[in-house]
């Protein structure tokens, strides 16, 4: 029970070290604007990287997922509600595996 205690506080502290560390010792620092720019762009280009593999073997058909792929893409660039972007994406994948 000692060694699994242990464990857990060594990788909480092997996750949070590296991730407090640059906010503490640069927050004083100004980036230039070109910087910032660049890097506010991490996360999307970040969440896709993780999405978009999943979405192209979501399906049998990589037609239908990059159907579905594209409407919710379209949906949630017109800000509707997360939910109708996932059943629009379902929606435009399926309709695409009927129809061919």
């Amino acid at each position: 029970m000692d060694n699994l205690l242990l464990l857990v506080i060594g990788m909480g502290a092997v996750t949070y070290v590296p991730r407090m560390l640059p906010m503490v010792l640069l927050q004083n620092i100004q980036l230039p604007s070109f910087w910032k720019r660049f890097l506010s762009y991490i996360p999307y280009s970040a969440i896709v990287a993780l999405i978009f593999p999943g979405i192209l073997s979501s399906t049998s058909s990589t037609g239908s997922a990059v159907t579905g792929g594209i409407i919710a893409v379209i949906l949630a660039y017109l800000k509707v509600n997360l939910i109708l972007v996932v059943f629009g994406g379902i929606l435009g994948a399926l309709t695409w595996q009927l129809l061919f």
